[in-house]
């Protein structure tokens, strides 16, 4: 790990806000990141095989507080620094992969609000995409012809080069008028016309309610909506690829959501929508793309009304009988989260107390055996040792940690032994008591 007196304030101010809310930080990640090395390697490996030209598909499975949200994160932020395009969005009620009234079309949405590149991490990355990847080619053909901007037959000849790549996407479905829209924006923006340039990414982010309005506004007769949004997908990833970057990674968390959806026939939709993707990635019908899938096992293996329902999906996903428990087999789409090792917890502890005390300057700290009586009273209150995952005990421990530097005169044992320590149980909603002597930093 780098050391937390490198670790930029703006940084261990993301991490320190983001872990106090219980919620992942978006930077910063690798800072913190103990274990999960096999998984990581396996996942790092997909995305030099998508750089290459191939796909990948994975479900990252874990009960809640497992690192699902984690792994997700820490993979986006590797992709973006290795020059892939990264999109991310939670399925929710109002987001799934199959459906109608804008149900899937609203994923889409999402995926492209979030869109992202390691100059652009926060999203809202297609415009500077786009106006990166043209004011590339004008240099190149300023540095090729000799041709100033305002020369006469410069926008011509880079208008021929931003046709020679969108030339490529004609082929795939619905990839010629994926074309058009692209000529379009570049026609925006050669005649400096933002309402054109608007349009253009209105249509790209699948913002167009009707096929009239699209027609009047660029001309094209198609719209992105429920049915086609992944193919547009599968679109941007040969776009982005052709145009400079490694591909597209699409994360997609919270799957449980489309396990909780009541009606068995919509349910069954979103598992063959899901189908679909993975044999796309699987049998080499699409390149430059990435798909990671974030759920619970119960999302996976519920035989009811889990994946484990559908017996094409158990086939796929099923362990292989060779396999014992304990042991990790990733070779298969479903990387199973197992639980940290007592040593990674004790030294994840050791991290957060690391970039706490560096951030906030104070002296002092915890000794090393304060990290085993922090974790054995968490132990103790929570229950089973085997079942503790990093979402029960960070917020937690970054609670305690603001209380100890906010009360110096306290002890470690103090605040653990108060009545208002109450560690936070996975999934659950913890509730304070507002006579404890702590509660106002019970969490």
């Amino acid at each position: 790990m780098t050391s937390s007196a490198k670790i930029p304030k703006r940084i261990s101010t993301a991490l320190i806000n983001a872990l106090s809310a219980g919620v992942v930080p978006r930077v910063g990640l690798e800072h913190i990141a103990v274990g999960r090395e096999q998984e990581i390697k396996v996942l790092l490996q997909d995305l030099h095989n998508t750089a290459e030209g191939g796909a990948a598909f994975r479900f990252v499975v874990g009960r809640y507080g497992a690192g699902k949200s984690f792994t997700l994160q820490l993979l986006r932020n590797h992709a973006m620094e290795q020059g892939f395009v990264v999109a991310d969005a939670d399925l929710s009620p109002e987001r799934r992969l199959a459906g109608s009234g804008g149900s899937s079309v609203a994923t889409y949405r999402a995926l492209m609000q979030n869109l992202s590149t390691k100059i652009r991490p926060d999203g809202g990355a297609l415009a500077p995409i786009l106006e990166r990847w043209i004011a590339g080619i004008q240099t190149q053909v300023a540095q090729e012809s000799g041709k100033r901007p305002n020369d006469a037959g410069f926008d011509d000849l880079v208008e021929t080069r931003i046709r020679e790549v969108v030339k490529q996407m004609e082929e795939l479905v619905n990839g010629f008028e994926f074309a058009n829209v692209i000529i379009a924006y570049w026609s925006g923006y050669r005649a400096d016309d933002e309402p054109r340039k608007d349009a253009a990414l209105r249509w790209l982010r699948g913002e167009f309610a009707t096929k009239t309005e699209a027609k009047a506004a660029l001309g094209v007769r198609v719209i992105i909506d429920d049915e086609s949004w992944y193919d547009y997908l599968k679109l941007l990833a040969r776009f982005v690829a052709g145009i400079g970057y490694k591909g597209l990674l699409v994360l997609l968390d919270e799957a449980v959501h489309l396990y909780k959806i009541t009606t068995s026939a919509s349910r069954q939709n979103n598992y063959d929508k899901l189908l679909m993707m993975f044999n796309d990635a699987m049998q080499g019908r699409v390149g430059h793309l990435g798909i990671l899938i974030g759920g619970t096992p119960q999302f996976v293996e519920d035989p009811r009304r889990g994946l484990y329902s559908d017996p094409a999906w158990q086939r796929r996903t099923t362990k292989s009988q060779f396999v014992k428990i304990a042991v990790q087999d990733l070779s298969g789409p479903v990387i199973r989260l197992e639980p940290l090792s007592q040593d990674e917890i004790l030294q994840l502890l050791q991290r957060l107390a690391e970039i706490h005390t560096t951030h906030y300057g104070y002296k002092g700290g915890l000794k090393a055996q304060d990290y085993q009586d922090f974790l054995q009273e968490v132990v103790k209150r929570l229950g089973a040792e085997a079942l503790l995952t990093p979402g029960e005990i960070v917020r937690d421990f970054i609670s305690v940690l603001t209380v100890l530097q906010q009360n110096p005169k306290l002890t470690l044992n103090k605040v653990l032994g108060g009545a208002g320590f109450q560690p936070t149980q996975a999934g659950k909603d913890p509730k304070g008591d507002e006579r404890n002597e702590f509660a106002e930093f019970t969490v």
